[in-house]
């Protein structure tokens, strides 16, 4: 079987981390995004992923080689050259997908995270005969997003309605899907909507289907999705692989620590962090519901809650980092600085305290 991941642009709303790395290579839970989904899919049997990407690709590429012999999985890139929509990538991978074989494929948003139940997707997919599956979710706000209407026994698709004003329903498209070769000749080569164009299409002609996405989904494509999606990606490693996670008296809660990670003590850590490899972090020091990525040092008694420490950067002594603090990379908060909402690009130096959210050149 072969998967296409949708890597597309720029990752503007994850800035300044994806200044440093295209969107996919940000560390989620100590691993590249993307990595999630790649090793999801060798799990089941994926011999070949490709990426739909508009930009450096070559970065990409030499980043995945390691991955490639490690997984045993062939990655290979897709280029547009212009952006194409979520669908428009499809086309123009049409001969990296069809094979002789006649079996369907895996589509995935490289923004997703979840519990991946793709072998029970497969299985769905053989059993309802139509031309294409969809995953769903089941979401508190439905009126943000595009919303399935959809048969509940069956799990036929009766159409789409975006951004609903009255309640239609709470499902919502989760952009992981399973698709025959056959859906491939209804997409031209142009900027163009999976979700808009192609999807009602089908679902007019009764061939689409939705299953409903079990465990947790987030859209990790921004700074406080990202640290939710943290939250619930930690909740559902304790209960699949509790061993994974840090133990100890300093430890609260979930906590994902790297083994080449160093910490001090009397810290109190947790609920809900993730600290990468090479990271020190110094005695005394309080971190709640934030990522802190690879060779990072948090200097003694710095307090540390729903942020994100980006690679290479220092937070000082008696440092206090809040409220959705994005620090990109090798930036260096000095001693006692207090940070609330500060998004700070990298290669800076904080000498005197952002007092309110704002965007640090």
């Amino acid at each position: 079987m072969k998967a296409l991941i949708l890597v597309g642009g720029f990752g503007t709303r994850l800035r300044p981390l994806t200044l440093s790395f295209p969107k996919p290579l940000v560390d989620f839970a100590n691993k590249p995004m993307i990595l999630h989904q790649i090793e999801a899919l060798k799990a089941i049997g994926v011999s070949e992923v490709v990426l739909a990407i508009n930009y450096q690709p070559e970065v990409m590429l030499n980043f995945l080689k390691d991955f490639e012999t490690k997984l045993g999985i062939k990655i290979t890139c897709s280029q547009e050259t212009e952006p194409l929509g979520t669908a428009g990538p499809l086309a123009l991978a049409r001969d990296k997908l069809i094979d002789d074989s006649g079996e369907p494929f895996f589509v995935l948003n490289s923004d997703v995270i979840s519990e991946y139940p793709l072998k029970e997707m497969i299985e769905f997919h053989k059993a309802h005969g139509g031309e294409a599956s969809i995953m769903v979710t089941k979401v508190d706000e439905p009126s943000k997003y595009g919303v399935v209407v959809m048969e509940e026994s069956t799990g036929k698709v009766e159409k789409f309605v975006e951004k609903p004003k009255l309640f239609v329903g709470n499902k919502i498209n989760a952009g992981i899907y399973l698709l025959n070769p056959s859906v491939l000749h209804r997409i031209e080569l142009r900027p163009t909507s999976i979700e808009k164009e192609v999807f009602p299409k089908i679902a007019a002609e009764k061939k689409l289907y939705a299953m409903v996405l079990p465990g947790f989904w987030m859209d990790i494509g921004q700074p406080r999705d990202y640290i939710t999606g943290l939250r619930l990606y930690l909740d559902s490693l304790r209960k699949k692989s509790s061993s994974n996670l840090a133990t100890g008296a300093h430890i609260v809660g979930n906590v994902l620590v790297d083994e080449t990670a160093k910490i001090g003590e009397g810290c109190l850590i947790g609920p809900d962090v993730a600290i990468g490899p090479g990271c020190v972090v110094e005695s005394g020091v309080r971190l709640s519901r934030c990522t802190v990525m690879r060779g990072v040092r948090i200097k003694k008694h710095a307090c540390i809650s729903s942020s994100i420490i980006g690679w290479h950067s220092t937070v000082g002594q008696w440092a206090r980092v809040e409220n959705m603090t994005i620090l990109g990379e090798d930036v260096h908060v000095s001693d006692e600085i207090y940070s609330n909402g500060g998004v700070v690009l990298p290669h800076k130096e904080i000498k005197s305290s952002i007092l309110k959210p704002e965007i640090v050149m």
